[in-house]
């Protein structure tokens, strides 16, 4: 497999939302920019922080042209507690056997804790920005904004 990064076509995948919906990469193209971030697990306080930092902020993103899609490797059911925990009206999709997380290269830290990337996507599907950081949360949010504000909305 090749790079995932800047410049390349995102890999599509689908897979079920917090209400057990199916999405699917290729359903935003050609009309949505797209922020896909993967974080390590739900409810523990990064992710957590990092999930209500996105929900704040989701009507300026979706004003930006853009859905967001977060993306852990707990269940369904596990996804629909924690997004309603942090107010995410956004999709917060079940990665249950780690596949798309494989699929975009997301190296764990300390080779233990998944990893924290956000992937900013543009309405052809290619990679446009790609932030990582463990410990700095609310810099996905704002990567991702500044991302944003250079792709036509």
């Amino acid at each position: 497999m090749g790079k995932v990064g800047v410049g390349e076509k995102a890999p599509d995948f689908t897979l079920e939302d917090q209400h057990g919906k199916q999405v699917s990469l290729h359903d935003f193209e050609g009309s949505k920019n797209v922020v896909v971030y993967f974080y390590p697990k739900d409810f523990t306080p990064g992710c957590t922080a990092e999930t209500k930092s996105f929900s704040i902020v989701y009507e300026q993103l979706r004003g930006m042209g853009a859905e967001v899609l977060g993306v852990s490797t707990a269940t369904v059911g596990t996804h629909k507690e924690f997004a309603e925990a942090c107010g995410a009206s956004f999709p917060i999709l079940a990665d249950e056997g780690g596949n798309v997380r494989k699929l975009y290269q997301v190296q764990p830290s300390m080779w233990l804790i998944p990893g924290r990337v956000t992937f900013v996507i543009d309405r052809t599907g290619v990679i446009r920005h790609v932030f990582s950081s463990q410990t700095n949360t609310a810099g996905h949010v704002a990567e991702a904004i500044k991302a944003l504000k250079s792709l036509p909305s």
